[in-house]
């Protein structure tokens, strides 16, 4: 297929910047009221799409004349289209608060430094992007603190805004990671952080004191992630017991989502674009769970696209999920015949994104771009916080 064929209008307004909040009211004992906000991960709205009968469904009921928001479908509602025995698979990978600001030396001008990986503990070194880039050259010392005390070099340029600095900080491994991630804030996309208001007199736009926690699912472990596995966010400590109670089985497997997703396309022709590589796990556990699942006849939802980038890679030719260590690079969009999960849950994004190609080549080209024009039409938000999508093989 062609990057073209990925193009839609999607409004400014509906790329959510902030997790969906529900507005309450609190009456005091004078009689005053106060209306303040809630987050509430789990009543983003949630559109399903029927890939065999090729319906979409929006509401919870009968609508007759305009839908209110009472009227729609919420992601919380979205066990009612399973049944015990079914199997969710997550991605419990865990954000770190890979966005750092710091000054450089003499000039003082601010520079924002995102984390991508560590590469040698040791040597406290680490892969980076920056910003401004043409401001930061080999040789060049980063501040991050006012005492001084946390001092990055940058030793090597890799890409035009990829560098490698050594940190200078003398002191035990988990004392110096606590402390770089203690001025670190969370690595919310360029996206949603380019567009939030500014502080008067700041270079940059920052991440809130809750977005850390916002940006980030409520079963997190295994630390490794720029960016959050959007659609695993949804989910809240009362659906995940609520999966128990309905005899709904939850199996975790772990991809560290990247950056990747996030570049331009540059070329028409999407089979000379090349993804970037994110290291992935798979154990035993997890595919025990899965493969026990498939052979009783019963269904397997993969959760976010990063999920299913993972058990694609890693599914072997008889449908059943393989152990697997290493990293991926695989780039799904259609055609693509999927071996392994026969529902997707993903939320809505953004035109020409990879995310939305491999959604297509789940659900069907046709039909997800027709999701997507009704979810454009009725308001739908769009992004990591935004709503979410249910493809369903009936």
């Amino acid at each position: 297929m062609k990057l073209s064929q990925f193009k839609f209008n999607l409004p400014k307004e509906q790329v959510a910047l902030y997790p969906h909040s529900s507005e309450r009211t609190l009456t005091r004992n004078d009689g005053s009221t106060q209306v303040f906000k809630i987050t509430r991960r789990d009543e983003a709205r949630l559109m399903v799409l029927h890939r065999k009968s090729q319906t979409i469904e929006m509401y919870n009921k009968e609508v007759k004349g305009k839908a209110t928001e009472e009227d729609y479908i919420r992601f919380k509602d979205v066990f009612n289209y399973f049944n015990e025995g079914d199997t969710f698979i997550f991605n419990d990978t865990k954000v770190f608060p890979a966005r750092l600001y710091g000054t450089k030396e003499k000039t003082d001008a601010k520079i924002e430094v995102f984390l991508l990986r560590e590469l040698n503990q040791e040597m406290r070194l680490w892969d980076v992007l920056v910003e401004p880039a043409r401001k930061i050259r080999i040789g060049n010392k980063l501040f991050f603190d006012e005492s001084g005390t946390m001092v990055a070099e940058v030793i090597d340029n890799t890409t035009s805004r990829g560098r490698t600095l050594r940190f200078l900080y003398d002191c035990p491994h988990e004392e110096f990671k606590r402390e770089l991630y203690a001025l670190g804030e969370a690595p919310l996309p360029r996206y949603i952080i380019d567009n939030r208001p500014k502080v008067e007199g700041e270079d940059f736009a920052h991440a809130d004191a809750e977005d850390m926690e916002n940006f980030q699912s409520v079963f997190a472990a295994k630390e490794g992630a720029v960016t959050a596995p959007g659609t695993n966010i949804h989910f809240s400590d009362q659906m995940m017991k609520m999966m128990e109670i309905r005899g709904l089985k939850a199996a975790f497997i772990t991809l560290h989502c990247g950056l990747g997703n996030f570049h331009d396309i540059e070329v028409e022709d999407l089979t000379k674009h090349k993804m970037d590589s994110e290291e992935m796990h798979i154990d035993a556990k997890a595919c025990q769970t899965v493969n026990d699942t498939k052979r009783e006849g019963h269904h397997v939802c993969a959760v976010g696209a990063s999920v299913v980038k993972a058990t694609e890679t890693a599914v072997g030719t008889d449908g059943l999920l393989k152990e697997y260590d290493g990293w991926t690079n695989k780039f799904i969009f259609p055609p693509y015949d999927f071996g392994l999960a026969d529902s997707m849950l993903v939320n809505f994004y953004h035109p020409y994104s990879t995310l939305l190609m491999e959604t297509a080549a789940f659900g069907g080209y046709d039909l997800v771009m027709e999701a997507y024009d009704k979810a454009v039409k009725a308001g739908y938000n769009f992004g990591c916080f935004g709503d979410a999508l249910l493809i369903l093989n009936d």
